[in-house]
């Protein structure tokens, strides 16, 4: 029996079939199980966590229930398993159980992989991707378990990805030039989910674009009776300048002439580029960097796609043996970062190692000091998040040279690379900002459009650290209003979690996490939501720790935050000597934009244990911070005012006896 010829579907009631029909499940807690399984997505579930989600008061042979249900559930699914052989799906993972399904197994794992994929390619071809991910939907996902609680975070996940999807569709429809046949869905989608801003813009548009300027304008008068009424927020800035664009009949709402046929244009000309151009030629290998970079910028599929690509451009100019080339190559791939960890560390450390080799292998004398102040700025973005001396010591070069030969777009590339050293220690926010501020001027002076986004980012979080408020929410709105303009979607994960973190509640923080799917940044992505869960029950009380403690999921997807998660589970499940070794064990925290919130998460594991040097240390390393909000630098999670914190640190180490 083949394991992989099992497949499981959640978009509705949940399922397991084979080829030869679906597969008998038993009874309600034995489906609860396979559910809770999927919820965790490979991730080992325990024992532990399977009762208590199980049962609301567990009886007192549950444990040996979760181990019968597991044993019914293997005969399903593995029925020509021979006795006593080790289950190869349904498998037993040091404290629990873990569902090996393949990545194509799972009905929501594909319509994940369809709607991001979906993302960058051509209309006609995305319009057929989406229409065949939405028919996999059979009703709500995880249909019989909406009311628990332990589905609820990816039901919505789920939900809010159906609700892009359905806009995408309808998005790829108006680029075909076929706005009716977007109309009907789109009435029916803001019907259903009138706070979706998207859907009405969409509607309206496509209502327009119909030759009904006066039901354009009426469903936009009634999304914002809508959103005034029912939620107390005025229309956003899509669609007051989509009301005003309608009014004014503006051209640029008009659909593109022969839009199918654009893609058609870009085929063309692609395929004379390729019969033109040699394939081994130099002008070949610079083209598809700079297409990289451009493919970068559009978020998601297209980021993932140029990350993947890069490192084959530089090796293959790398194999030309020309040192200029193949600086050329590297440094034109000046995308403007803003997060501070890497989304593929061993492709940074690779890239970093051919930056250096080139900086080596150049010509002396200042003719190429532009190649490399971007070869040094390339380092100094590619070694973000180390402790390594070599990264900040290739920023001041990159920033001296580009500042040296008067050049705004290298001066752009080389403060980016400054920005992504500015967090070797606490208390940097103000250093940031002032990068921040020269970033959005220079970027207006030169019509830098990618880096003043940049800018107005960095500044966000900036001010948010500083306990600015009005100014990041001017800084975000800024950043919002040219990702709109200047169609950079990436922008408006930093901003939706920014806003989120000022809502401070478990469901903004839920409902942002819809924003990091498809977005193609693991290093931002992979365990932001449990570590902004745990930072939030923790915001301004250093002693919640057991609180704390009881809501972490062992299971969740913690990525490089499991180090700082672990004591807390530890804890929760009463194993207090483990969690303080699991504390003891603890690394300096990555210089990074979330340097702050892990010396507080330690601070508070301290504080729990009475250790007093290691809260000596905690006080040593926030010190510096003392005016700013613990982990608000990031713009995306924080822990309340340092002040309070080390008020807290203090007491306890003044405090008799200690």
């Amino acid at each position: 029996m083949d394991t992989a010829e099992v497949r499981f579907g959640v978009l509705g009631p949940v399922t397991a079939e084979r080829d030869d029909g679906l597969l008998d499940l038993k009874g309600p807690r034995h489906r609860a199980v396979l559910a809770r399984l999927l919820v965790a997505r490979r991730r080992v579930v325990p024992v532990a966590r399977l009762v208590a989600d199980l049962w609301p008061e567990p009886p007192a042979g549950a444990v040996g229930a979760v181990q019968t249900f597991v044993a019914a559930l293997r005969r399903a699914l593995e029925p020509d398993r021979p006795p006593r052989a080790p289950a190869r799906l349904l498998v037993t993972d040091g404290p629990g159980y873990t569902l090996r399904a393949a990545p194509d197994a799972v009905d929501a794992w594909c319509f994940e992989t369809a709607v991001t994929e979906a993302a960058g390619l051509p209309p006609g071809q995305a319009l057929d991707r989406l229409r065949a991910a939405l028919a996999r939907w059979r009703g709500p996902a995880y249909a019989e378990f909406a009311h628990e609680p332990w589905s609820r975070a990816e039901r919505a996940r789920l939900t809010e990805l159906r609700l892009r999807a359905e806009e995408q569709r309808a998005g790829a429809l108006l680029a075909l030039g076929r706005p009716d046949q977007a109309v009907p869905d789109l009435d029916a989608h803001v019907t259903e989910h009138p706070w979706r801003e998207e859907g009405w813009r969409l509607l309206a548009l496509a209502l327009y674009r119909a030759g009904r300027q006066g039901d354009a304008l009426a469903v936009l008068r009634r999304a914002r009776t809508t959103l005034v009424e029912q939620l107390g927020v005025d229309p956003g800035p899509a669609l007051r300048r989509l009301e005003a664009d309608v009014l004014a009949q503006s051209p640029a709402l008009e659909a593109p002439a022969e839009a199918a046929g654009a893609a058609s244009l870009w085929h063309r000309a692609a395929q004379a580029y390729d019969h033109a151009v040699g394939a081994g030629s130099r002008a070949r290998l610079e083209l598809t960097v700079g297409l990289l970079r451009a493919l970068a910028v559009t978020g998601g599929g297209g980021l993932a796609a140029a990350r993947d690509q890069r490192t084959a451009v530089v090796a293959a100019a790398e194999e030309l043996g020309d040192a200029r080339l193949t600086a050329r190559v590297i440094g034109a791939y000046d995308v403007p970062a803003v997060w501070t960890r890497c989304d593929d560390p061993e492709a940074a450390r690779w890239i970093v190692a051919a930056a250096e080799r080139t900086l080596a292998a150049l010509p002396a004398g200042t003719r190429h000091d532009a190649d490399r102040c971007r070869l040094l700025a390339t380092v100094a973005l590619e070694m973000r998040g180390t402790r390594a001396p070599r990264g900040p010591e290739a920023a001041a070069e990159a920033e001296a040279l580009a500042r040296r030969l008067d050049d705004p777009a290298l001066l752009a590339f080389a403060l980016n690379g400054r920005f992504m050293q500015s967090c070797a220690r606490a208390g940097l926010a103000a250093r940031r900002d002032a990068i921040g501020t020269e970033i959005v001027a220079l970027s207006r002076r030169h019509g830098l459009d990618s880096y003043e986004v940049l800018g107005h980012l960095i500044r966000m979080q900036a001010g948010a650290a500083l306990g600015d408020e009005a100014a990041a929410d001017a800084h975000a709105t800024a950043a919002d209003r040219l990702g709109e303009r200047h169609e950079r979607p990436l922008v408006a994960v930093f901003t939706g979690w920014y806003r989120a973190m000022r809502t401070g509640t478990e469901d903004a923080v839920r409902a942002a996490a819809a924003l990091l799917d498809g977005a193609g940044m693991p290093g931002l992505t992979r365990g932001l939501v449990p570590l902004a869960l745990l930072c939030l029950r923790l915001r301004g009380r250093p002693h919640a720790v057991a609180e704390a403690a009881r809501a972490v999921d062992p299971a969740a997807d913690w990525g490089p935050y499991r180090a700082w998660a672990e004591p807390f589970a530890l804890l929760a499940a009463g194993r207090r000597a483990e969690a303080r070794a699991a504390r003891d064990a603890l690394p300096e925290p990555p210089a990074d934009l979330l340097y702050e919130a892990l010396c507080c998460l330690d601070a508070a594991l301290a504080l729990e244990f009475g250790d007093r040097p290691a809260l000596e240390l905690a006080r040593a390393r926030l010190r510096p911070a003392a005016a700013e909000q613990a982990g608000a630098g990031s713009g995306l999670l924080s822990l309340g005012p340092v002040e309070v914190w080390l008020a807290e640190i203090s007491a306890a180490l003044e405090a008799p006896g200690q």
